[in-house]
């Protein structure tokens, strides 16, 4: 007889990497440059249950992640880190016995910063008092799982979560807020 690769009620546990790559955009702060925001990678870990055959949710959770950012030619002036959980509903291809299942989800993401600090160069030009607004979105993923054996299976997945946060600093005494996507 053949292994079910999905079924009903099955519990599924993924371990791997994560890596958050913003495609940041924000307008031009104190008239030098925009925002940047670096890449950062993690463990990752997914949580999904099947309600049926073909219908599975899961949670996205990974260590937390880590950010440089940058303000043009004055390089890094700060670090953020922030936990992107992130709830989606999935839809798999092909049937329960299916060795190989292509999967596509769609949910909502929602996004904690925390530990906001400006370099002590970027304190010296007179910025201060750093925050960022956490934040909630729209989240996608395609993938794909192989069933290696009963227990076992390898994936891959690419997903998109919409992450858009209020910055909010002091520039001199002048209060600043510049909204970074």
């Amino acid at each position: 007889s053949s292994a079910l690769a999905h079924q009903a009620g099955d519990i599924i546990v993924r371990a791997g990497v994560a890596a958050v790559t913003p495609n940041e955009s924000s307008p031009v702060v104190a008239d030098i440059a925009e925002f940047s925001v670096s890449n950062n990678t993690q463990l990752g870990l997914n949580f999904g249950y099947m309600l049926t055959d073909n219908i599975g949710i899961e949670l996205l959770a990974a260590s937390p992640f880590s950010h440089d950012i940058s303000l043009g030619s004055l390089g890094k002036i700060a670090e953020t880190k922030h936990l992107p959980p992130t709830l989606v509903a999935q839809y798999y291809f092909g049937d329960a016995n299916s060795k190989l299942r292509p999967y596509v989800g769609v949910g909502v993401n929602f996004t904690n910063f925390f530990d906001n600090e400006f370099t002590q160069e970027a304190k010296d030009l007179g910025l201060s008092e750093l925050s960022l607004s956490n934040s909630w979105g729209a989240a996608a993923q395609v993938g794909i799982d192989y069933q290696m054996n009963d227990n076992w299976l390898i994936n891959a997945s690419v997903w998109y979560a919409q992450i858009s946060t209020d910055v909010t600093f002091n520039l001199g005494d002048a209060p600043q807020k510049v909204e970074t996507d």
